[in-house]
């Protein structure tokens, strides 16, 4: 009898610290809680249509909406969701579609870590 493993991906949450100090420095207390409470919402919508474009098959519209993800990412020091974005970027423009869901399970994963570390962040600081 074949034994059948289950895996349990976890993906820990990476923020650039520096990048969020001087997010703070540059923009103030208030302005900064402002740039990341947006960039939260946008991400995650952003990661919500492109679940949706995966489903679809969508590639092109999928495209978009990574790049887009990619420079709200970058902005806020989520430099691992950058990255992971830049993958699926890559299997999107392969066309590798098993690669593609692997690569897109992780980047949803890592969002997920990384907007709620955010969001963690947000309440420590309040």
């Amino acid at each position: 009898m074949e034994r059948i493993t289950t895996m349990l991906p976890r993906e820990s949450a990476r923020l650039d610290a520096e990048q969020l100090e001087r997010l703070y420095t540059t923009l103030g207390e208030v302005e900064a809680d402002n740039v990341l409470s947006r960039a939260m919402e946008e991400m995650a919508l952003r990661i919500e249509q492109s679940e949706k474009l995966f489903d679809a098959g969508s590639s092109l519209e999928m495209r978009r909406t990574i790049c887009s993800l990619i420079r709200i990412a970058d902005q806020v020091g989520m430099h691992t969701v950058s990255r992971v974005s830049g993958d699926v970027l890559v299997c999107l423009d392969r066309g590798d579609w098993i690669s593609l869901g692997a690569t897109f399970a992780r980047l949803v994963r890592c969002s997920d870590q990384s907007l709620t570390a955010i969001w963690d962040l947000q309440d420590i600081t309040v």
